[in-house]
């Protein structure tokens, strides 16, 4: 009998049970006096692993690397301190469409009603100031109470699942161990394939009068196909028509990118010409999922017309601007497949594949551009690749990954330090799969403190940390001799052994053989945690930020 059956059931029980069921075995935070006695109950727990974090902010990060493989995630915070530390992170979940559940635990009750000063709080006696700040950032909350604790969890956590975003839960530490009330049933799991029949058929129509006017048909896919589960169908939609497609960098991963009819990243005028060809200049374009971001589209320097063309988004689709409501996006990509299944291939759709890595023999200076060739040939089909916002964003996500490989960003949020914590919960949520970090400098120094953490959980994936000396995307936009880009030198090397890392492997490069020979002896070296420094100049940047940074700075001057 689990905790929802028996009638003695607290309402953390009743939590975490759901969280279970959604396939959640572990469990994010900081422990806080608010929250010890709640924490008792989750080390009690069978099915659900406490994994404690160094700050409430990685523990939301982590989370999120999580929900972004296991399809969800929660974090436990204490009051006031503890939730506001992580609100960053639920924040960036929310801006990526990231599923996950924020419980907040905080003073019980009876000083709620007599409006004490307790610590934690502002003072004031108003405990709901932060509840308040979280609805900017999630899709639900909740303040549980015994009376009705387990349908308000059940309600919150439904949203977020059909929404794919975060949700809140301010629980009171008495509230916590309260007895529950008898479980409502099974838990609401949103159908994505669900439609509208007579709204997806006026869509299917149209579409297909639409397809059979183009002479090239071209399909740009982002984040929201991985979302809102229409992976699958997006597949069947390029494999039946042997169509030309691309991802924004927000969507990387999500089509095959060794298929012979993928053609690159879209990043608008940032694009290789043969990218942006394929996507702009296409008779009819399929945007499977796609928000336009500044970061995503070249400072919107995109060549398209986003009114006209066919775009499938997560509850409605359209066709040149006509909206069809309720048709969910995995239903419209399956319709699309069979209007294009046979569709002769044009001469756009077949690529040429980038040149193969050729190592160095040689003590040639480390550049960005050798750099991002050598680590893109050396990801794995059981690699998952994360990538923090910065220099290595930019060098990675234009070079293909293999079939199998998993990619894991932040560029609408951009929250430098995002990717540390997020390769834990990444790493945790599929052990089968290890780790690639691609970080700078700049970003590590916000949350390194996390490598204790994989270090404790005796995690091994493997760390390559760009270090160029500061802020090198903020040279690139703008003043780079500015004392506002430098950081504090750390020496890297010493930090995995002196953050508590189990015998690190640490390698250093400043030279292309280097890196070479370290990105070699990383793959041969499997029961280790792998730290890679890796030297390069302030001003060298990879050539796709080197675009963006002109068309930024061309926009920043004519706002002036």
């Amino acid at each position: 009998m689990n905790a929802t059956e028996s009638s003695d059931a607290t309402i953390t029980g009743h939590l975490l049970d759901r969280l279970h069921s959604l396939g959640v075995s572990h469990l994010f935070g900081v422990a806080g006096d608010y929250n010890l006695r709640m924490l008792d109950e989750v080390l009690a727990h069978p099915g659900v692993q406490w994994v404690g974090t160094a700050s409430e902010l990685g523990a939301a990060y982590a989370a999120d690397g999580y929900a972004r493989v296991r399809g969800f995630a929660a974090l436990v915070t204490t009051h006031g301190v503890g939730e506001l530390s992580a609100i960053n992170g639920v924040a960036g979940s929310y801006a990526e469409h990231v599923p996950l559940l924020h419980i907040a635990v905080g003073p019980p009750r009876s000083k709620e009603r007599d409006g004490a000063v307790a610590h934690h709080t502002l003072g004031d006696g108003d405990y709901e100031h932060f509840a308040r700040a979280f609805r900017q950032v999630v899709c639900a909350d909740a303040v549980v109470r015994p009376e009705d604790g387990p349908d308000e969890i059940d309600r919150v956590i439904t949203t977020c699942l059909r929404e794919s975003r975060p949700g809140y839960l301010r629980l009171p530490q008495d509230v916590a161990l309260a007895n529950a009330p008898s479980p409502s049933g099974a838990l609401h799991r949103p159908d994505r394939h669900a439609a509208d029949q007579d709204a997806l058929t006026a869509f299917v129509d149209a579409a297909r009068r639409r397809i059979a006017a183009a002479d090239t048909v071209s399909v740009l896919a982002d984040c929201l196909v991985d979302r809102f589960d229409g992976r699958a169908e997006l597949s069947d939609l390029l494999s039946a028509g042997s169509l030309p497609h691309a991802v924004v960098v927000s969507g990387k991963g999500v089509v095959d990118e060794s298929a012979p009819h993928y053609v690159g990243l879209y990043a608008g005028a940032c694009s290789d010409e043969a990218v942006r060809s394929a996507i702009d200049d296409a008779d009819l374009l399929i945007r499977a999922g796609v928000r336009l971001a500044d970061t995503t589209s070249g400072g919107f320097t995109h060549g398209y017309d986003p009114d006209r063309g066919i775009s499938v988004d997560p509850t409605t689709a359209s066709v040149d601007g006509v909206v069809f409501p309720n048709v969910g996006l995995p239903a419209a990509l399956a319709g699309l497949a069979r209007l294009v299944e046979g569709r002769p291939t044009s001469a756009a759709s077949t690529t040429t594949a980038p040149p193969l890595h050729r190592s160095s023999s040689g003590d040639n200076p480390l550049s960005q551009a050798y750099l991002w060739q050598a680590v893109g040939a050396a990801v794995r089909p059981d690699h998952t690749v994360i990538a923090d916002q910065g220099t290595p964003l930019f060098g990675i996500s234009a070079r293909r990954l293999p079939t199998g490989a998993r990619f894991l960003a932040q560029p609408v949020w951009g929250s430098i330090g995002y990717s540390l914590p997020a390769l834990l919960g990444a790493q945790l949520a599929d052990r089968s799969r290890r780790g690639l970090l691609l970080i700078g400098d700049g970003a590590a120094q916000l949350t390194i403190q996390e490598l204790g953490t994989l270090g404790r959980l005796r995690l091994t994936p493997v760390i390559v940390l760009v270090n160029n000396d500061g802020y090198t995307v903020e040279r690139a936009l703008h003043s780079p001799g500015a004392a506002y880009n430098d950081i504090a030198p750390w020496r890297w090397t010493d930090l995995p052994a002196a953050l508590g890392v189990p015998e690190p492997l640490v390698l250093t490069a400043r030279t292309e053989a280097e890196l070479d020979h370290s990105l070699t002896t990383a793959a041969e070296v499997n029961d280790r945690l792998i730290f890679i420094e890796v030297r390069t100049e302030p001003d060298d940047t990879p050539l796709l930020l080197s675009r963006f940074a002109q068309i930024a700075k061309r926009q920043a001057r004519r706002a002036q």
